[in-house]
C-alpha cells in the first residue's frame, strides 16, 4: 500500500479501547501503549485507557510533544470501590466491570467526533469482554488470543490449584463456540488479529476470512545489541527466562531440563526473573534437584535491572507452553541474544533456526530433553555469537516501525474492503 502521511491519514479516525496502556514497561501494557504510538503516525485516536495510567502518561506526552494530538481518556472506579483488586487478583471481574461501565464513554466520544472506527486493543482475549457499542461500529479485534491450552500431561505436575486452572480453561475453551458473547463478537468484527493459528482456526468458519494472524510484539530499537564479552568475561553460559511465574510458562520444564544436562556441562547457569503464583513449586523442584549453585531466582525486577541481566546473558529462553512472555523473545533479537523457545504457533513464526531453537510440544518429557539439548547447543560460544549476530540482522525486519505500518495496511485492508 502507498505510504500515506500523517496529514492525511488522520482524517480517519480510530476509537482504541486499551484497558492496559502505560510507557516505560513490558507485557501487555506495553503492548498497548508501543501500538497507540506507531497507530498515531497514521490515524488520528481518541485513546480509553485506566485513570491509573494517567500519572505515567501525561508527563511521558508532556516530553513527547510531537505524540500530543493523541486524544486520551481515562476512567476507574474509585479506589474505595476496588479494594478488593491488587494486581492482577481480580483483573477478569474488574476489566469486565470496566468495559461495561465505559460503554456509554464510548458511544459518547465516537458519536460526538464522528468516528466510524472503533479498535479493541487490550486486553486481548476472546472470552473477555468488548464494548456493546463499539463493536456495533466498524470492528477491528484485537490481536486476541485465549483459545489455547496446554496438555494435561503438562498440568498434571502442577500444584492443586494450577491444576485446576488448566481443567476449567479446558472447558471454558470446548464450549466457546456456544458462547453468545464470543459469536456475537466473531459477527460483528470487520477484522480480527490473532495472535495465534490455534486462536484463529477457533474464530467460526463462517468468520474466519475476516482473521488474520498478527503478533502484538515487536523490536524495540532503542536496545542496542551487546556482546557478552564486553560486559563479562566469566566462561559459565549464562541463560534467562523471564515472565510472570504462572504455572503454564514452563519454568518448570526449564529446571528440569537444567537437571538432566547439567551432568554433562556444569559451566551453565540459569537466572528466573519474575514473580507469581508457581514461586514456590519451582523453588521446590530446584531444591529438590540439587540446582542451588545453578539456578537463581531473582525475582521481580525494575525494567532497568531488567535489561541489564539481558544485555549480560548469553542465550534466552522462553518455554511458555501457549502465546505468552512473547516481549523477552523480541527482547533477544533487539540485543543479539539467541533465543531457546517452545513452538505455540505465534509470535514463534517470526522466529528460524538460524538465530533460534525451537522446540515442538510434545510429551512432556520428550520437551524436557530437548529443551536440555537446547542448552547445551547454546554453550558452544562460537555458535552462540554467530546465532546472536543473526537475530540482531533479523530484528531489523520486526520493530515498531515495520508493526506500525503492519497495522496500517492491515486496518485500511479492511476499512476500504468495506
Amino acid at each position: 500500500m502507498k505510504m500515506v502521511n500523517k496529514v492525511e491519514m488522520n482524517r480517519l479516525k480510530i476509537f482504541i479501547s486499551a484497558y492496559a496502556c502505560e510507557p516505560g514497561l513490558g507485557s501487555e501494557i506495553g503492548v498497548g501503549w508501543h501500538w497507540v504510538l506507531e497507530m498515531s503516525k497514521y490515524f488520528e485516536l481518541w485513546v480509553l485507557t485506566r485513570q491509573s495510567n494517567r500519572h505515567t502518561i501525561e508527563p511521558w506526552i508532556g516530553e513527547h510533544p510531537e505524540y500530543s494530538d493523541i486524544h486520551f481518556l481515562y476512567y476507574d472506579w474509585p479506589k474505595w470501590a476496588r479494594f478488593w483488586k491488587k494486581g492482577m487478583r481480580g483483573v477478569r471481574t474488574y476489566y469486565n466491570i470496566w468495559q461495561a461501565c465505559t460503554n456509554g464513554i464510548v458511544k459518547r466520544t465516537m458519536q460526538k467526533n464522528d468516528i466510524r472506527i472503533f479498535h479493541h486493543l487490550t486486553y486481548g482475549n476472546v472470552m473477555w469482554k468488548v464494548s456493546s457499542y463499539g463493536q456495533r461500529q466498524f470492528f477491528v479485534w484485537g490481536p486476541v488470543g485465549g483459545m489455547e491450552t496446554i496438555p494435561m500431561e503438562y498440568a498434571d505436575h502442577y500444584d492443586r490449584k494450577s491444576k485446576m486452572i488448566e481443567r476449567m480453561r479446558h472447558m471454558a475453551v470446548s464450549l466457546m463456540k456456544r458462547n453468545a458473547g464470543f459469536k456475537r463478537r466473531c459477527r460483528n468484527a470487520d477484522l480480527i488479529l490473532c495472535k495465534t493459528d490455534i486462536t484463529r482456526m477457533q474464530i467460526p468458519k463462517a468468520h474466519r476470512e475476516k482473521a488474520i494472524l498478527f503478533t502484538d510484539v515487536a523490536v524495540d530499537e532503542k536496545q542496542p545489541a551487546t556482546r557478552k564479552e564486553s560486559v563479562n568475561s566469566s566462561e559459565i553460559t549464562e541463560f534467562v527466562t523471564v515472565g510472570r511465574l504462572d504455572a503454564w510458562r514452563g519454568f518448570d520444564l526449564v529446571i528440569e531440563a537444567m537437571a538432566l544436562f547439567v551432568k554433562e556441562n556444569q559451566r551453565i547457569h540459569l537466572t528466573i526473573i519474575g514473580k507469581g503464583a508457581d514461586e514456590q513449586r519451582l523453588k521446590t523442584l530446584i531444591a529438590r534437584y540439587g540446582l542451588e549453585p545453578y539456578v537463581t531466582m531473582a525475582g521481580k525486577v525494575d525494567m532497568d535491572t531488567y535489561f541489564e541481566y539481558m544485555k549480560k546473558c548469553d542465550a534466552v529462553i522462553n518455554a511458555s507452553l501457549k502465546e505468552g512472555a512473547v516481549t523477552v523473545s523480541f527482547d533477544s533479537m533487539a540485543l543479539g541474544k539467541p533465543l531457546l523457545c517452545i513452538d505455540t504457533t505465534g509470535y514463534t513464526r517470526y522466529f528460524s533456526e538460524e538465530y533460534a531453537i525451537i522446540v515442538q510440544r510434545g510429551e512432556r518429557k520428550i520437551t524436557i530433553q530437548e529443551l536440555g539439548k537446547g542448552i547445551l547447543t547454546l554453550t558452544d560460544k562460537e555458535k552462540r555469537a554467530d546465532m546472536g549476530e543473526r537475530a540482531r540482522l533479523a530484528g531489523k525486519q520486526f520493530t515498531w516501525q515495520s508493526r506500525g505500518e503492519e497495522i496500517r495496511d492491515a486496518i485500511m485492508k479492511a476499512w476500504n474492503k468495506q
